[in-house]
Formats: structure tokens, sequence, C-alpha cells
């Protein structure tokens, strides 16, 4: 027995120190890998860059040293943002080592005003002579045909297909199953085109929301049709009817169509570079990835200019407190705002935003600091694909406001939910609760009853208390009346070319053209761009992280596409307090 006991703690014990040890190595390499990804390197001459499309693509890149973190490989490849793209495809058409763009494109949306946005960068990138081509293996989908119609050449695999069909927006209705499990949906909400609600009770869209649907998607749709018939040479009218019967399903059918230009295998493909880059048959292609690009130093760029322009990314929904890096805290951002206001080597603020919205007195937390930052300096604000209810509450108080023709824009209303799930405890499970209350209203809101008539009107003063000060921040911001605003406002959901019209956007345009406008209203040539959120300590990050990223890591393997859906679920357990934001998770493809 004193052996058996000896051999156990002996094995426990090395267990712990190899498990120790294995950690420190482990640390070791990592540190190893994020020190190396901070020096610059240099390319070789006839390089081509690759631009990754049919990726999730986020506006700033993640500074993150565990971003791109493969646990089972062991590498390190972390996503270049949107802000990366740009700079590097500007940066390449100055660049004499680099004759051209490969897009390769993947399976998963970027969204449809960061697709455009590059979109816009690679027809800049053309006009200095140098080559931009497009290739598929498997499904060239609509985002990456949009962003591929910008390219000289458009090639797929002989096999593949290629999606243009419109755009779809599916919603999901709970009220028949909630019914089913004795689940009452109470609703308080201001605004006839709030449709968060519509799902918990209605069982079809109500002809307002589908309206509002029908509008931005069209709107969205006209817009990609015009700047794909200008490129490939094909009428408005053509291109719909191609859409209508799925011509382009086969790669020979989208061939005969004029949607793409060639079908050829990789090998094929890489024949073609070669020829267009200077490479001769025998030498490997000098591809370059974007973030090795990112490393590449840029002559042009100035970095240490006295005037200084803040770019501030705000994506994300927005939440109470410090917040995380994927999602935008109240607080935190208050003291980046405050801290730029304050600067006096900042000539002006940029906000990109990129949201659907959130918590409502997080987002007035953020619109005060961003009032004050506006009666000091310049306020410019960049919409990305999503500046909807609270991330149209943050953007109010800018001095301008650009857009993308196709960002998701407005939802200016409010909305409450409170279930009743009485019926359910009672019947179905065979729970009853019983409350003692010191006071008349002390369990409210509750959710094992009804609400009787006073607590309804109880809530529907708080709704309309959120809405009256939201409409009013933006009548204060645009410089419109009241009644102008609500009788845009109720809740709807407009494009970036719909809001420019009803004078909630002042200009289309992207990130690079708000920077721009940012200079020009601060009366600044030379400058620098700072760009925020700034990442903490990496190797405090390193060990406070690592778990998490591990997890989430083995999450994307085993989920892919669908780990968007845990992201969802855990957004809404994490959801407190009164919510200003889009009314539901809007996929447009």
């Amino acid at each position: 027995m004193k052996n058996f006991l000896k051999y156990t703690l002996a094995t426990i014990t090395g267990i712990i120190i190899a498990s120790i040890l294995l950690f420190i190595v482990m640390l070791a390499s990592i540190s190893a890998l994020v020190a190396s990804g901070d020096k610059p390197v240099s390319i070789s001459d006839n390089s081509i860059l690759v631009l990754k499309a049919g990726v999730p693509i986020p506006d700033h890149g993640d500074q993150n040293p565990l971003s791109g973190f493969d646990v089972f490989s062991m590498t390190l490849t972390p996503a270049p943002g949107l802000n990366d793209i740009l700079h590097n495809i500007e940066k390449a058409s100055a660049d004499k080592k680099i004759k051209g763009i490969l897009i390769e494109n993947g399976l998963l949306p970027s969204g449809w005003a960061t697709t455009g946005e590059i979109r816009k960068a690679l027809e800049d990138f053309r006009k200095t002579g140098k080559f931009v081509i497009s290739y598929s293996d498997y499904i060239l989908t609509q985002q990456c045909y949009y962003l591929s119609t910008a390219a000289d050449k458009i090639f797929v695999n002989p096999g593949s297909m290629v999606e243009f069909k419109g755009l779809s927006s599916e919603v999901m209705f709970y009220k028949n199953a909630l019914d089913k499990i004795g689940v009452e949906v109470q609703v308080i909400r201001h605004g006839k085109f709030k449709g968060a609600v519509e799902p918990f009770i209605l069982d079809k869209l109500s002809e307002e929301n589908k309206a509002q649907i029908k509008d931005y998607a069209g709107s969205i749709w006209s817009s990609v049709i015009e700047d794909i018939s200008k490129s490939r040479g094909i009428s408005a009218e053509q291109l719909n009817r191609i859409a209508d019967n799925l011509d382009g399903s086969l790669a020979t059918s989208a061939l005969a169509v004029k949607l793409v230009d060639g079908l050829m295998f990789r090998d094929q493909l890489n024949d073609t570079l070669k020829s267009l880059s200077g490479t001769s048959a025998g030498k490997d292609l000098n591809l370059v990835s974007m973030s090795k690009y990112s490393k590449v130093p840029d002559p042009s760029r100035n970095y240490f200019a006295k005037n200084k322009i803040s770019v501030i990314y705000a994506e994300g929904t927005i939440v109470m407190g410090k917040g995380t890096e994927n999602n935008i805290g109240g607080n935190s951002y208050a003291d980046i705002i405050r801290k730029e206001r304050l600067d006096t080597s900042v000539k002006a603020i940029v906000l990109r935003v990129n949201s659907p919205g959130g918590n409502a007195i997080a987002s007035t937390i953020m619109w005060r600091e961003l009032d004050l930052a506006a009666k000091a300096k310049p306020l410019i604000i960049s919409m990305g694909n999503y500046a909807a209810s609270g991330g149209y509450f943050i953007s109010a108080p800018g001095t301008k406001i650009y857009a993308d023709q196709t960002t998701i824009s407005g939802s200016i209303g409010v909305f409450g939910l409170i279930p009743n799930a009485g019926k359910l405890l009672e019947q179905k499970l065979g729970l009853n609760t019983e409350t003692v209350n010191t006071n008349k209203n002390s369990d409210f809101p509750s959710i094992y009853r009804p609400m009787n008539v006073y607590e309804k009107e109880v809530m529907q003063m708080g709704v309309e208390n959120v809405y009256s000060d939201f409409v009013g921040k933006v009548a204060l911001g645009r410089k419109m009346r009241a009644g102008s605003v609500d009788s845009i406002g109720q809740g709807r959901v407009w494009s970036g070319n719909r809001a420019l019209k009803i004078g909630l956007v002042d200009e289309i345009g992207g990130l690079k053209a708000a920077i721009k406008g940012a200079a020009n209203l601060a009366g600044i040539d030379g400058y620098s761009v700072r760009e925020l959120p700034v990442i903490e300590d990496p190797y405090t990050r390193i060990i406070s992280q690592l778990s998490g990223e591990i997890r989430m890591s083995i999450l994307k393997r085993e989920l892919g596409d669908a780990v968007k859906y845990y992201n969802m679920v855990q957004e809404i357990n994490d959801m407190s307090g009164i919510q200003a934001r889009l009314p539901y998770f809007i996929d447009i493809r």
C-alpha cells in the first residue's frame, strides 16, 4: 500500500510538472511568433498580391496576438481588416515590385458595404495599369462576384458554379411554437416598422415590415446591378433576366451569358499569372498574402506628423461597461473618445460604425462624449455594413456622415419584450409560484404572470421616453425637425442610398473618403492616422485569453460557418436593459 501511494503521488507530481513545462513551452512559442510578426519584411520582384475574398473581414485588423492562431498546427496567421486591405491595395499601386492582384474567392459573406469599399479600391488600383484577376475553385458567391467585377478578368474552375440570383431575406416566426409550450410574449413598442417583435406575436410579416424589407433589399440590389452593369457592359435588364433564370448556375452557362471571362483549372491560372507578372515558366509565382504585405514598409506613409486624425473603430453590439474586443463597451469607448477630444494634436476624429445597435444606456454614454467631441473638432462618421438603431444613435452627433450605398441604417425605434411563462410552468411543467410583495408593484415586471393595464402603461411610458430622446438627438445632430425624424423613424430600416435621400447621411463614400473628408474639414494637409482602440500588452493578453482562443478555435473547426449562430446566442444571453438595436439579425444574400 505504501509503494502504491508513493508511485501514485510521483505520477501526479510528474503530470503537474509536465503540464507546467508544456504551458511554458507553448507560451514561449506563441511569444516568438508574436515577436517575429512585428518585424518588417521585403518582397521579391514580379510579386502578386493575394486578396482573400469570401471570408469575414472586420473593419479593424485584429490586433489580438492570438488572432489567427491555430492550436493544432501552431501557426499564427492573423486575418487582415478592411483598414489593412485598403491601405495595402493603395500601397501596392505605387509598389514597383507588385505587378497585380489575385482575388481568391471563398464561400463566406463579408458584408455588402465592406465588399463595395474593397471593390472601389480595386478599381482605383487598375487605373495604374496593373492587372486584377479573379478566380474561384468551387462557388463564386454573389458578394464575391460583385467584388470580382472590378477585375480585368473573371476566371472560374470548369466544374464550379456562379451564384447570381438576386437578394433574399428570411424571417422565422416563433408565435405558434410559443403558444404550444404556453409562453406569451408581451410587447411594448414605438414604431410600426420595428419588426423585431413580429416573430413573437405574428405568424407572417406585416405589410409594413414586408414593405421595408422589399425596399432596402431592392435598393441594395439595384446599386449592385448598376455597378456590375458598368463593369461588365451588360444592361441592368439583362442582368436581372440572368438572375431570374439562374443562368449562372453552371460555369459553362455563366460563360455563355458573359458573367465570367473564362474557364480554367489552377495550373492554367498559374500560367496566366506568370505571363501577366513577367515570371518565367520555370519559376514559382511570387504570391504575397495581405498579412505579409502589411509588414512591408510604406515609404509614402507619414507616421510622425504633428497633426493627427484619430480613427476609432466601433464594431459589434453596443454593451454596458468595458466590453470585449468583439463588441462596443459604452464606458471604454467613451473614455477613448474623451481622450481624443482633449488631445490637441488630434485635429479630427473619424468614428467607423459597424453596429446593429444594442444597450440604450451605453449608447447614450457614448453619444454624450461624441456630442462634446463634435463641438471641439470635426467628427466624421463612416458607416460600414450596419449603422442602425443604437448604431445610428451614436452616429447622430457627427459633423458629416458617410455611408456606403448598401449600408443598413436608420431603424430609429424602440421596443420591449416581457415573456409570460406562467402557463408553461404551471400547465406543462407542474410548477407554480407564489409571490409576497412589500409594495403594490414590487414584482414588476414578472415572467410568471401577465402584465396588468397599469403596468403596460408604465412600460409604454418608458418606451416612449426612450424613443422621444432618440428622435430628439437625431433631430439635433441632423438639424431636422423632430416631426420629420419621426416620419422617417418608426423603426424603419433604410439602405445607404435611401438614407442619403432622406437626410440621414450626407455622402456616399467609404472609410478612405471619410478620412480625407476629416482632413479637409480640419484644414490640414500632412497628417498621421491614429487607429483605436489600441491593444493591451500582448503578453498579458496571451495569458488571459489563451483558453478562450483555443476554445473558439475548436468551435470554428467543428462548426464551420455555423459558429455565427453560436455567437448570436451568446449576444442574446449578454443583453440587459432597454435595447436600441436592429429588428433582427439581418443577413442579406
